[in-house]
């Protein structure tokens, strides 16, 4: 009998074991993806940083032919801008950027704020930043203006490529 008992105590020890290797397994599962969600994020924050750094880079220089390679060219894709009120493609942007803005500027720097953020959902993310635009019309006039920026961007192979994005300003700037 005490054999028995014996052989009892010793499956409910094994199955105790079994249910601690469950419970470390779960947890190292639960470690690892929460280490590489935050791995993703840094790796997100850095390279949308990078990306908004280069579009600002662009944008400065006055030729909207320099941002291009920023854009989705599809036909039908909407991106409000500070003037006019929208576009409706990529064409009609760098068309009407031009004609709006940059043939009337002299020189301009287009600047992203240090409060970026980055939100990722698969091959979209969508960023938001406070921008300065700092211009020098070409009858000498000097413009200041904060920009608040949001860019929806969309993986396209290796590439982020924007899909809609808004810019504004506060009233009252």
């Amino acid at each position: 009998m005490t054999t028995l008992t014996e052989a009892r105590k010793n499956r409910r020890r094994e199955r105790g074991h079994w249910i601690l290797y469950v419970i470390f397994a779960i947890a190292g599962g639960l470690l690892t993806f929460v280490g590489a969600r935050a791995q993703q994020r840094a790796t997100d924050e850095a390279t949308f940083r990078k990306l908004t750094d280069d579009y600002c880079a662009a944008w400065s220089t006055a030729n909207p032919d320099a941002p291009a390679r920023f854009y989705a060219k599809d036909e039908g894709l909407v991106f409000y801008d500070l003037t006019p009120f929208s576009y409706h493609s990529w064409k009609q942007y760098h068309d009407g950027v031009q004609k709006a803005i940059f043939d009337n500027m002299a020189s301009g720097k287009l600047t992203a704020g240090k409060d970026l953020r980055v939100k990722r959902h698969g091959v979209f993310a969508w960023t938001t930043v406070t921008m300065h635009l700092s211009e020098k019309t070409k009858d000498s006039k000097n413009v200041e203006t904060d920009v608040r920026y949001t860019g929806i961007w969309e993986k396209r192979g290796a590439n982020w490529l924007l899909v809609h994005e808004h810019l504004s300003t506060p009233m009252g700037n």
